[in-house]
């Protein structure tokens, strides 16, 4: 097979190109070059939101099985791209997000549930929703819908990640120390491992799949309990969860999902959201999901690799809860123990 990565240098578009890679597939990324791309690829060199961005692009008689595009901002990006390349790829792979259903997200809402109304294909930048969705309408605009697969994922953990959730998590751990680990213990959370959704994607790819896709772990298979253990384990840490109810964590102004990443209360459309999202017709495509431990213990041992800071995109909010703010929370709420808090 032969693959063309829109990027490729960081977070899922490497993790891409590196299972692609283990396939012995032939993979060309196009990129900025503001980090290097993996070994063993062909490397094009472009700034895609520059005028003439694409000349490397459309002076290259190259042509492909499949390109993988995770562009997140203006779709007229997306619609340049996949104008060019239609005639010259088989599929337009655009790996999208959960964030394009109208809000408020059913529970259990499923690939059919509404969708936000998308940025015009040729629009600049709008909010992180409309661009997803505006760049799914490019897609299909140029590649048709049978030749365009949407890959909606929602929150994506693993090695390489550049949002800061799971990082700030093992960071914090490694610290030591009491921890507020926001309960109760086995709130279910969804997420998907960066390689789990490579995979799924290249068996897609390899399989002709189109359309949308719901990409995220089976609900209920993983729980904040699990999850923070994990940290706890791979860090080997001399730290101790204190599990504190979501009432003192929310009157202490920490915001849900981004003061204690992954984490949101479990009443109410958010939670509804995130984590209750039914992904049967990805399982049914043969999504599969590694353990947690897995997903934990690899993204540590990158981190430490990396000198223990994490990459991070500027276009992503800063997360984690400020120690003051910890340590005041811990000093005066309850910590919780068992089931419920």
């Amino acid at each position: 097979m032969r693959l063309l990565v829109l990027g490729g240098t960081e977070f899922v578009g490497r993790t891409v190109v590196e299972a692609a890679l283990a396939r012995g597939w032939e993979v060309t990324v196009f990129h900025r070059g503001r980090h290097a791309p993996p070994a063993g690829v062909r490397s094009l060199r472009g700034d895609r939101t520059a005028p003439g961005g694409l000349a490397a692009l459309a002076g290259d008689d190259g042509t492909w099985d499949a390109v993988v595009d995770t562009w997140s901002a203006a779709p007229r990006a997306v619609r340049d791209a996949a104008r060019l390349l239609r005639g010259r790829a088989g599929r337009y792979v655009y790996v999208s997000s959960r964030s394009v259903y109208a809000w408020p997200w059913p529970r259990g809402g499923r690939e059919d549930a509404p969708l936000v109304e998308g940025a015009a294909a040729g629009a600049g930048a709008t909010d992180y929703p409309r661009d997803k969705r505006g760049g799914e309408l490019a897609a299909v605009e140029a590649f048709g819908a049978g030749d365009a697969l949407l890959v909606r994922a929602g929150l994506i953990l693993g090695p390489y990640e550049n949002v800061g959730r799971l990082p700030w998590w093992l960071n914090r751990i490694s610290r030591g120390g009491p921890v507020l680990a926001p309960g109760p213990r086995d709130l279910a959370v969804q997420y998907i491992d960066v390689r789990d959704l490579a995979d799924w994607t290249l068996r897609a790819v390899e399989r002709a799949l189109g359309g949308p896709y719901d990409l995220v772990g089976p609900p209920g298979a993983t729980t904040m309990g699990d999850l923070l253990e994990a940290c706890l384990r791979a860090t080997a840490a001399d730290a101790e969860l204190r599990w504190i109810e979501p009432r003192s964590i929310l009157d202490a102004g920490i915001e849900p999902w981004t003061g204690l990443p992954v984490w949101v209360p479990p009443d109410g459309e958010m939670y509804d959201a995130v984590h209750r999202s039914d992904v049967s017709r990805a399982l049914a495509t043969g999504l599969r999901c590694r353990p947690v431990d897995e997903t934990v213990t690899d993204t540590w041992r990158w981190l430490t690799g990396v000198g223990g800071v994490a990459p991070q995109r500027p276009d992503r909010t800063v997360k984690g809860v400020d120690p003051e703010v910890e340590a005041r929370v811990l000093a005066a709420a309850r910590g919780v123990s068992g089931t419920t808090p």
